[in-house]
Formats: C-alpha cells, structure tokens, sequence
C-alpha cells in the first residue's frame, strides 16, 4: 500500500496492516522511523450537542427542550422526564455564555483574595462558595499574590468574563479601580480589608477589637512586657496595632516602640519574616508575651521561642488571631482571636446576592463582625507560674 494513501485508521508496521477505529477524525500525522512502525497520531473532534440535537432525537420542538432547560413549569412531566434523560445521554453542557448574552444574567460570580495558601481565606473561600451553590451561583477563584497589578488584572479578567458581581479581599493600597467598579455599576462587596473614607459594600471583623482583646487577654495572664509581630499595612494590621496599644494604655502599660516589629510584605505565609521578627524580640529584653497578627506567624515565633529554650507559657505567652481549626493540635495549643472567616464568607456572599437581587438600589451595606477570644494553652501565663 502507497503510504501516500494511508488513513488515520490504519497503523502500519513491518510486513502488516492493523485496522483502529477512532472515531470523528479532524487531523493525524504520519512518521517513519526506518525498520520501526509507523506511527499514527489522531485527535478526536470535540462535538458540542446543542438543544437542536436533543429536540430532534425526541421529535419535539427546540423551543420544549429550552423551556425544560430553563425549567419553565409549562412543560409536561413525562416530556421532561425525556429531554433530560436524553440530554444525560448525550452528555449536554449549556452554553452559559450564551445564555449571559440573552438574560443579561451569568450565574456566576469572581472571588479575588490575597492568598489561596492562607487557611483563613480557604476558609472564607469554602463558606462563601456553599452559599452561592445554594443560590443556583458558580465561583471563579483567583489569587492577586499580594499584587495589585495582578488584582486588576484579574477583575477586568474576570468581568471579561461577563460575571455578575465580584466578592474581593483587595491587596491594593489605593481605592481607584473600585470607585471605578461603582461608577460601572458593577455590583462588588470587599471582604477582610476596606479603605478609609470609601463607602462600599463590606463584611469584615473589627481589627481595632481583635488588638485589644488579645492584649487584654495577655495582660489578664500577668504578662507586662508584651510585644506586638505586626502584619501587613492595610485596614487589618493596622486595626490591631491600634488596638494593642489602646489596650496598653487603658491599663497604664508605657508602650515601647522596641517591642513592636516593622511590617510584613507577606500575609504570614513567608516563614523567613516572621523568624526574624521573633529573633529580633529575643536579642534584646525579652517580653513575657506576644500577640502576632494571625496565627501562622505565631507558629513561627513559638517555634522561634522553643529553640530559644524557652517555655511556653511559663517564659513567654503567645496569641494569635485566626482561630484556625488546627490551632489546638499544635505542640503549644494557640490561643487566638476568632474572627468568623466562615462566617464572614457566608456573609459576603448573601451581602451580593441581595445587591444583585436589587440592583436599582444604591444602599451601601457594611458588616464588622465582634470577635472572641479562644484561650489555649499557650497564653496560660499566671497558671504556669
């Protein structure tokens, strides 16, 4: 045989021809190597099944499968019961770009967060997408890595894809790109993070409480040398230097600049600052207790103080905020402040719904949740005395 006039359904080797079925066949290639077969490649034409295919192997019109698609009631039920098994069986997708087009609605909706390594925002991920699944909503995640290049990049991405509302942990220092996102109409709600002055739909919890309470909390345990691992520069590290060093002064505490650390770059997931922060705290009189930012720089900084050969929390107290869920399975139990991270996805989440829902309305809503103190081991000071 001419190879010339070899199929996609043949493979040839030495002295023999085998015959292999493949299905709708859009391209293949052929290689020789010397005495070796001959090889064929193939790919498989992707065929889209369109309402059109279904309506024609029931014998029922296109207009019956799309009422049945959009579950419009004014369809029989055993003629339901058809165009869905047969859409099943012809492994039917719609077209939900399509259909944005017509109704105007995706069904889908962008989340943007900082980090999808930080447990807190897994966490505020995972309660925020059971809400909208509830509400018939699909998610597209995306990370801005602390990027705000990349976060806009990301919603112009996203809004590309004609989502209808955003739900953003904003990395970004500057409130430009979302007064723009309000002039557009488009419907958003930060999470985590606000900017000051910008009225904007919000569900977050009160940072300046967090420092305060985990303050208290340490003073409550006899600590007087209490030192603070700050995290990032935004709303939320922010809040709880502020609220340390009022809870400081409510108890007649002299703040000490030297028993503070300079901001982080990351959101406690670059292991490497929050040792040095820890080392640096160690070098000079050391504090009887630390509240870090969130829990996984006190991870570190206990891991820091146990190296040290210190005790926890005989020598040194710690607390955290987070209250992740394995905070008291760690070698010190963590003390921490319990901000809602599921809560909080919850809450953003029905806080869009409702503004997509209503979109004529032009009422900000804005949530601080109270948080709580969650008290482990690791911040027992007076009882380990």
């Amino acid at each position: 045989m001419d190879l010339n006039q070899a199929t996609a359904d043949t493979i040839w080797e030495p002295g023999k021809v085998r015959q292999k079925s493949c299905g709708n066949l859009i391209q293949f290639a052929l290689r020789y190597t010397g005495n070796s077969a001959l090889y064929i490649h193939w790919e498989h034409e992707m065929t889209t099944v369109t309402l059109k295919d279904i309506a024609r192997a029931l014998g029922v019109s296109v207009m019956t499968v799309s009422k049945v698609m959009r579950d419009r009631l004014d369809v029989g039920a055993e003629t339901r019961k058809r165009v869905l098994s047969k859409a099943k069986e012809l492994n039917y997708r719609p077209n939900l770009t399509a259909r944005s087009l017509v109704t105007g609605k995706s069904r889908q909706v962008g989340v943007i967060v900082p980090t999808l390594l930080h447990p807190f925002f897994a966490e505020v991920l995972q309660a925020l997408s059971s809400t909208m699944k509830q509400d018939g909503y699909a998610v597209m995640i995306s990370s801005s890595m602390e990027d705000p290049k990349v976060e806009e990049a990301a919603i112009e991405q996203l809004l590309g894809h004609r989502l209808d509302g955003l739900i953003i942990a904003s990395c970004s220092f500057s409130p430009a790109k979302f007064e723009q996102l309000q002039e557009q109409g488009t419907p958003f709600v930060l999470i985590d993070r606000f900017f000051p002055g910008f009225r904007t739909n919000f569900v977050g919890v009160d940072d300046h409480a967090v420092g305060r309470i985990a303050t208290q909390h340490l003073i409550a345990m006899g600590c007087k040398r209490i030192a603070h691992i700050r995290g990032l520069e935004f709303t939320t590290g922010v809040g709880r230097f502020e609220g340390y060093k009022l809870a400081l002064d409510e108890h007649g505490i002299k703040f000490d600049p030297d028993l503070v650390s300079s901001y982080m770059t990351a959101d406690g997931l670059d292991w490497q600052q929050s040792f040095d922060a820890m080392r640096k705290l160690l070098e000079g009189k050391r504090p009887d207790g630390v509240f870090c930012y969130n829990d996984p720089i006190a991870i570190a900084a206990i891991d820091v103080a146990l190296e040290a050969g210190l005790r926890i929390p005989k020598d040194i107290a710690f607390i955290g905020c987070d209250n992740l869920h394995y905070g008291a399975s760690l070698r010190a139990p963590l003390s921490s402040i319990d901000h809602h991270s599921g809560q909080i996805g919850v809450l953003a989440a029905k806080m869009l719904l409702k503004t997509l829902k209503d979109k004529e309305s032009m009422r900000i809503r804005q949530l601080m949740l109270a948080p709580s103190l969650v008290v482990r081991q690791s911040s027992l000071h007076r009882k380990a005395r």
